[in-house]
């Protein structure tokens, strides 16, 4: 009896401790649903801000910094897609660690206090190589990719399962406690559907009851899918969302993909989006309903290893992003979203209570208040107008609107923001180099700091084979290698006219893409690139008897967009013809006997991460030779900023460092001359060559080395270097934040939005001029020197400011006496402080700090 007591008392305490757990999981758990004007949490709607950060385009040593700096910024939610070819680069061989440890990134945002979207996709485009399905898939028996098949469904919802079950394992989800409040399901396949005829329609209603079926217990979302079943939110992307509008009116307004710049190709310029435009965008989506919007990209980070996508795309994803590639504020981009974001939450209580009710003020301009039955009230007031500014009368007040700009009023009164008028400072980067050269050191010792291995050319290894005709690389491959060799022998005799005195032969070759090289006879003829289509014309030697041609086809990551993306090939498929140089006879090459090598020697033997006793440290070092392996060591530049390899001097490859691949370099793929201007005017409507920088200099010649990939010293840099270049003029830059701030602010911009309290009301009546505010970024860091200042109508831009017709002469003491041997300084814009230079004109105050 005693031990049936004892028994009975253990059980009873079992059930009291499981209904405390059951008390607890209860009280963390979030419920998360959605109505008409917002996403809803524990019955509440949100007005949310999210920001993109892909996990594996960066490191796990620099997501804490990267998630805190999104959070300082104003997000809500840290948005990111999920990538199946990491996740699972062999079938059923799972890779959860490193930069590919999800559950990590996914715990640190909510350790962060942020909400994540996750989207599982499994087709994510991200400019990720094969749009980030892994490329065994395409393996699979019978498949057809993002259609009714069942061979692709089954393997879809097999990898889907296999994401919602560890996000489950870890109570991830909110409705388990944790930050994930909504899911994604594909990924734009209503821009590319038509093109799958009726089947399309099937898959999306499959895609959605399965993604339900797996009772995350938050919403799922499908972007750019206007037919996006009940209750699949759908929701938009692109450059501007304000006149989307959800599929019904039960779901809310949501944009998750405001691209902030746009990505790189090799052999384009660079495109950035100046942040009036952004912002603008932004307070448009919020002014007609938007309540969820999130930047893509509010982190770009890199391309490392052979992940990007294209073809042809960088290894930079820098993406003009708030945060640059390399974890850095992008100033004053960062810091005027932060401005416009905190605005927007001051609107809060007003946005999410009713719908807007939207007004025409004129031409081109806009109103739109939202009111609620307590009596609190939020406008918004635009002027869409691409060329004209706008006085426009609101509420029996006057508002000055700059064209493409918008005000918002968290008060219906005062204006907190106005996206055109920005009041953080640009600030500064500047790469310093550091030359891998000894000091003073001659060709020689130059030559002895490098080792070498030259890779063979041609037929090299065990594996390969024969088959006649020509073969598409992505099946020869499977992406196992960029590189795939075609390999002939022919006969040439002495009495044909490819022989002819005086004359070369011809070599015709024609390939998808998107590099060729070609060799006759163990040396290098000829070579090609291009995105689709490469056709060449080779003139070549031949020698009477047995000829030798290898072909190197590489390719530079795989198509990630499009219908029947997967299907796009790649490779030497044809014609190859040899015709001679007199126009005479020629030879069909395309149809006989080839050799086949998948990938190169030095890979299989594992030159980039294993030593090997091959290394040749012999002076003089071979430079501006195609094919050669490369070695050498170097100690971490000091300090702890960013680190990037400038690899100027160099032709194309792939480089390790410590055995990490820094991805693939090109740095001799030149933009093109034609697009760049000297500034761009952020009004009108963006496009993606809208505002370009760089034409006619290389596309990338930094390449991004993570800090927590070096040692201090004994660091192994390993490069294969397939067009040719000159390692020893390699260097290595840090990326530091400059000392220079400069800011311009008029008595026309509104008061700091910091000077507004949650209440909607201003908290110091003494602060409500506009105020010109610097801070130098680091915190060691105190303002030094201020290099200029004029309050009047100062002229040019950060680094060439000048005088204006009218300028206070009190301008430069003020600001000094103001800023010098401070960390941050404000300095009202404004008569009161400055006197009266001129009347009758809007005055600004132009400012060059230095930090130090």
């Amino acid at each position: 009896m005693e031990i049936a007591a004892k028994m009975v008392k253990v059980r009873k305490m079992e059930m009291i401790l499981l209904l405390i757990l059951v008390i607890v999981v209860a009280a963390t758990a979030a419920n998360v649903t959605y109505d008409h004007r917002a996403l809803v949490i524990d019955g509440k709607r949100k007005v949310l801000i999210s920001g993109s950060i892909h996990y594996p385009r960066s490191t796990p040593e620099m997501w804490p910094e990267l998630i805190q700096k999104s959070k300082d910024g104003g997000l809500d939610v840290i948005e990111t897609y999920v990538f199946w070819s990491g996740h699972e680069p062999e079938k059923n061989k799972y890779n959860f660690e490193g930069r590919y440890d999800l559950v990590k990134f996914v715990k640190l945002a909510a350790k962060a206090g942020l909400y994540v979207h996750l989207r599982i996709g499994p087709y994510v485009c991200a400019e990720w190589n094969y749009g980030g399905f892994p490329v065994w898939l395409h393996f699979v028996p019978g498949i057809k990719f993002r259609t009714d098949n069942e061979p692709f469904k089954e393997e879809m919802q097999r990898f889907t399962t296999k994401i919602v079950d560890l996000m489950k394992q870890e109570k991830l989800y909110a409705s388990q406690g944790g930050p994930i409040i909504l899911s994604q399901i594909e990924n734009e396949y209503g821009n590319i559907d038509s093109a799958y005829g009726a089947a399309a329609k099937s898959y999306i209603k499959w895609s959605a009851s399965m993604a339900l079926s797996l009772d995350t217990g938050v919403p799922w979302n499908m972007c750019q899918q206007t037919d996006a079943p009940d209750p699949m939110i759908n929701t938009c992307n692109g450059f501007y969302c304000d006149q989307f509008t959800p599929n019904s009116n039960n779901k809310p307004k949501m944009w998750t993909e405001n691209w902030s710049g746009w990505f790189l190709g090799f052999g384009d310029p660079s495109p950035y989006r100046p942040v009036e435009d952004l912002a603008f965008a932004v307070a448009r989506f919020y002014q007609r309903g938007g309540t969820f919007q999130n930047y893509y990209m509010y982190h770009g980070g890199t391309n490392f290893d052979r992940t990007s996508g294209g073809p042809l795309i960088s290894t930079s994803y820098d993406y003009d992003a708030p945060i640059d590639e390399y974890g850095l504020l992008r100033q004053p981009k960062w810091g005027h979203l932060r401005d416009l974001h905190k605005a927007i939450k001051l609107c809060e209580d007003a946005l999410i209570a009713t719908d807007p009710t939207i007004t025409s003020l004129g031409s081109n301009l806009e109103a739109a208040v939202y009111k609620t039955e307590s009596g609190s009230c939020a406008a918004f007031l635009a002027n869409v107008d691409t060329k004209s500014d706008a006085t426009v009368t609101f509420n029996g007040k006057s508002y000055n609107l700059p064209a493409w700009s918008v005000s918002i009023l968290p008060d219906c009164k005062n204006v907190a923001f106005n996206t055109a008028k920005i009041n953080s400072a640009t600030e500064s980067t500047a790469f310093a180099r550091q030359s891998l050269k000894p000091d003073g050191g001659s060709s020689a010792e130059l030559g002895s700091q490098w080792s070498y291995i030259k890779e063979p050319i041609g037929i090299s290894k065990a594996d390969a084979f024969l088959k006649p005709g020509l073969l598409e690389q992505i099946n020869t491959t499977a992406d196992k290698s960029d590189y795939l060799w075609y390999s002939l022998r022919t006969d040439i005799k002495g009495d044909e006219t490819f022989l002819d005195e005086g004359s070369k032969a011809v070599l015709h070759i024609e390939s998808l893409g998107q590099v060729v090289y070609a060799f006759i006879n163990g040396k290098l003829a000829g070579s090609g690139h291009g995105k689709q289509k490469i056709s060449l014309d080779i003139p070549i030697n031949l020698v009477t008897g047995t000829n030798t041609i290898d072909l190197l086809s590489v390719t530079v990551g795989l198509a990630n967009y499009g219908a029947f993306f997967d299907l796009v090939g790649a490779g030497i498929t044809g014609p190859v013809t040899l015709k001679s140089a007199k126009g005479g006879s020629s030879i069909d090459l395309a149809s006989q006997q080839w050799t086949y090598q998948v990938g190169l020697k030095g890979e299989d033997t594992g030159l980039a991460t294993v030593d090997s006793s091959e290394w040749v440290s012999k002076s003089p070092l071979p430079t501006k030779q195609p094919l050669i392996w490369y070695k050498t060591t170097f100690d971490a530049p000091s300090g702890s900023e960013p680190v990037a390899i400038d690899f100027t001097g160099t032709g194309k490859g792939i480089a390790w460092v410590n055995g990490q691949s820094i991805g693939r370099y090109w740095p001799t793929s030149i933009a093109g001359n034609g697009g760049c201007t000297e500034s761009c005017d952020y009004r009108g409507s963006y496009r993606a060559n809208k505002c370009l920088k760089n034409c006619g200099k290389p596309s990338q010649t930094l390449y991004h080395v993570p800090r927590s990939w070096l040692k201090p010293s004994g660091n192994i840099l390993v490069l294969f270097e397939e067009m040719g270049g000159d390692p020893t003029q390699i260097s290595f830059a840090t990326k530091q934040t400059g000392s220079n701030l400069c800011l311009t602010v008029s008595q026309s911009h509104p008061p700091p939005v910091d000077t507004w309290t949650s209440d909607s009301k201003i908290s110091n009546r003494n602060r409500t001029r506009p105020v010109l505010s610097l801070k130098c970024p680091i915190s060691t860091q105190v303002i030094f020197s201020i290099k200029f200042a004029s309050f009047g109508t100062p002229k040019g831009t950060c680094g060439s400011f000048t005088q204006g017709h009218c300028n206070s002469s009190r301008s430069l003491s003020l600001v000094q006496k103001a800023c010098i041997g401070l960390r941050s300084c404000n300095v009202e814009v404004s008569t009161r402080v400055f006197g009266e230079p001129c009347r009758g004109v809007v005055k600004s105050l132009a400012v060059e700090a230095s930090c130090s």
